[in-house]
């Protein structure tokens, strides 16, 4: 599995915060900073510094608007992102299935 994730890009996403921006993000098209944190529960420097978090990683790219900046969504690292999730699903289902075949080994050379 080394190689399939991007750790910076699932820490950005691991915080729920984030995640909600994304998810109002994705609903809007675009916002600022000051749209995002009328709807959320934290201030606006706090927003501002979780865009920053995300447009790090390239999840978000904002562009100047006025005295903001007004973020998007990129299509292309979201997919990405999309990607090694599916991956990595697929990879932890298939452990699954081995351990429930394992399972199933030992409990049928218990009833012999």
């Amino acid at each position: 599995m080394t190689g399939i994730v991007d750790d910076d890009l699932w820490s950005a996403i691991g915080d729920p915060t984030r995640r909600r921006m994304l998810d109002l993000l994705l609903a809007d098209g675009e916002g600022t900073a000051t749209t995002l944190s009328e709807r959320l529960p934290v201030t606006r420097q706090a927003v501002a510094r979780h865009l920053s978090v995300l447009d790090r990683v390239g999840l978000v790219h904002g562009t100047p608007a006025g005295r903001e900046r007004r973020y998007r969504i990129d299509d292309a690292q979201l997919a990405r992102a999309v990607a090694q999730l599916n991956a990595v699903g697929s990879t932890w289902d298939a452990r699954l299935q081995r351990i429930k075949r394992i399972a199933e080994a030992i409990q049928h050379s218990k009833k012999k």
